[in-house]
């Protein structure tokens, strides 16, 4: 029997699993870049997502299901004209609503900055977070450019009031060692080509894990479509690996994908992004 799909849905799903009442996943999409200092673009991330979605298979092969079936509401988007700091706030605010509501809120940004506030809602409703970046840049700037909500202070406060655990930093300023414990730090050059990491890093984690996911994380290669991209970034496949056991191992609260930058004549990237979020579902639920 053929699915009776609606584009106006998350990946096209039907009416029945789309509902905010029903569904047990909430897709907040971000479409902010007030604060990028290169590379511009990341506003237009959520809209490719959402398009490369509507063209993808709904069965997941690894785990053979169709998370889709759990319920996935996309919500109105979060839209923020003023400052990095309304943005942020605004963000928290909708996140708790939905979480209030017992919902597994995914937010797709939009540049990193958006997971401020997105943390801050976590942080308030679970207790002891660890917080998982999978990323090419330390984002650890208590404040830059006059802000503390700057893209380039994504996880300073995350630094400083959970368990913070980064993955694929391969780009920071030299004032960020300050903030960073190297011990949970595992930089691109040391486990590149090698997963041999993965079981520390899960173990140095609480239970209650948020997982946030800048696409710059991965190899330019497979990811050029990112506001500031560099060489010699992560696999699709180590990065599975790695969610997999986390989701299998851990209670993930939540995640978010952050800087598409989408180039219209490269589509590629955005279906990498709209498969990665779909295989998180998988792996929260289906595993």
């Amino acid at each position: 029997m053929e699915l009776e799909l609606n584009p106006n849905n998350y990946a096209g799903i039907p009416d029945e699993y789309a509902h905010l009442e029903t569904a047990k996943v909430v897709l907040l999409p971000v479409p902010y870049d007030g604060t990028s200092t290169w590379g511009k673009g990341a506003d237009k991330g959520p809209k490719a997502f959402l398009e490369a979605s509507l063209n993808m298979e709904l069965y997941d092969i690894e785990t053979q299901s169709e998370v889709f079936r759990q319920g996935i509401y996309l919500s109105e988007p979060v839209k923020v004209e003023t400052s990095a700091e309304a943005m942020c706030e605004a963000v928290h605010q909708v996140v708790a609503n939905y979480l209030e509501q017992e919902k597994f809120v995914t937010v797709f940004g939009g540049e990193h900055s958006v997971s401020i506030g997105n943390i801050r809602a976590h942080r308030a409703a679970f207790d002891n977070l660890t917080v998982i970046q999978l990323d090419a840049h330390a984002d650890l700037r208590p404040e830059y450019e006059g802000s503390a909500c700057n893209h380039a202070c994504a996880l300073h406060e995350s630094s400083r009031k959970d368990n913070l655990i980064q993955v694929g930093i391969r780009s920071m300023d030299k004032l960020e060692e300050e903030f960073m414990d190297r011990d949970k730090v595992y930089f691109a050059h040391e486990i590149n080509g090698s997963d041999n990491w993965i079981n520390k890093a899960v173990n140095q984690c609480t239970e209650n894990v948020f997982v946030t996911i800048d696409l710059d994380c991965f190899d330019a290669g497979i990811m050029p479509s990112t506001g500031t991209p560099e060489p010699g970034g992560l696999d699709f496949y180590t990065v599975l690996k790695f969610c997999k056991k986390l989701f299998q191992e851990k209670n993930v609260v939540g995640f978010d994908i952050v800087e598409l930058a989408p180039n219209k004549n490269n589509p590629a990237p955005d279906f990498l992004a709209a498969k990665l979020y779909y295989k998180l579902l998988s792996y929260k639920f289906e595993l």
